[in-house]
């Protein structure tokens, strides 16, 4: 109700839109909306599957409300994911524990998915169709919500923008944006990285870490960049700061992620290759193999 009740107000508005104007000359403000926005791209295309899934089967009239219902239950859970995930980062390694399930959201995505089409039922109903995409949703939000959660690194507003972003990707662009990926799988490998830079961030900033890391490493990494914006009354210029330990864990949080992601992608290949082989051998063969 607060939040229905600001929107309303005028000055809370110029409020909003000053605190904007001063985090829009911060560069590191920008690369984490570009973080967010490339997050999104990459982990929106499961959940526009399912919804696609669930509501083949209803009646042309009923699609839409069930991708909208779909994709607005989808992003209720996220903002409760977001909500616990948020308030629990302060809790000291948590942030460890969230940055190597980030890891493992990295790798996993260069491991090419099984076809899933028979894992979801089409639904008779549009209520069933609702029930379908809010039980899968239960599970393939939570990794989105995590990686968008750190890539917001604690900024309410940052967090509410990744989320507002995730409702067109849902509904109307995760397929075409799928399908680029499918024809340049370097972007998605340059995901994976992405998300294994922002997995080292968010370990190298756990309360319980940051001092062990302060120790061994100390010191900072200056960048600046022109900003100015006539559209939003911006001049001058941004600067911003890599911190040394920061930057050496974001480093090994990509290694780690692709190095990972490529070990687990060619085994995946050598069991597939193995089905295909097992299945092209003759009963008798196969009989003979077992003797």
């Amino acid at each position: 109700m607060d939040a229905v009740a600001a929107l309303s107000d005028p000055a809370a508005i110029a409020s909003a839109f000053a605190a904007f104007q001063h985090d829009a000359a911060r560069l590191d403000y920008w690369l984490a909306v570009l973080k967010i926005i490339w997050i999104d791209v990459l982990l929106s295309g499961d959940n526009a599957l399912v919804i696609a899934l669930a509501c083949r089967s209803l009646p042309q009239r009923q699609r839409l409300w069930g991708m909208a219902l779909g994709a607005g239950a989808a992003v209720v859970l996220r903002i409760v994911f977001a909500s616990i995930i948020t308030t629990l980062m302060t809790v000291p390694y948590l942030k460890l524990a969230g940055g190597l399930a980030l890891i493992f959201i990295a790798a996993k995505l260069l491991v090419p998915e099984k076809d899933s089409e028979d894992e979801v039922d089409a639904a008779a109903s549009l209520l069933q169709a609702v029930r379908l995409i809010v039980a899968a949703d239960v599970v393939m939000s939570l990794d989105n919500v995590i990686a968008i959660a750190a890539a917001a690194d604690g900024s309410v507003a940052l967090l509410i923008f990744g989320l507002i972003v995730s409702i067109p990707l849902i509904v109307t662009g995760a397929a075409l944006i799928m399908a680029v990926l499918d024809r340049l799988p370097v972007l998605v490998w340059a995901g994976a990285g992405l998300l294994g830079w922002i997995a080292g961030h968010v370990i190298a900033t756990d309360p319980a870490i940051a001092p062990v890391l302060q120790t061994a490493l100390a010191g900072e990494i200056t960048l600046a960049a022109d900003v100015s914006s006539a559209l939003f009354g911006i001049s001058g210029g941004a600067t911003g700061a890599l911190d040394i330990n920061e930057l050496t864990m974001s480093l090994i949080g990509v290694a780690v992620a692709l190095a990972g992601g490529a070990i687990w992608r060619n085994r995946r290949a050598v069991e597939e290759d193995a089905v295909i082989v097992t299945a092209d051998q003759p009963d008798g063969d196969v009989s003979h193999a077992e003797r």
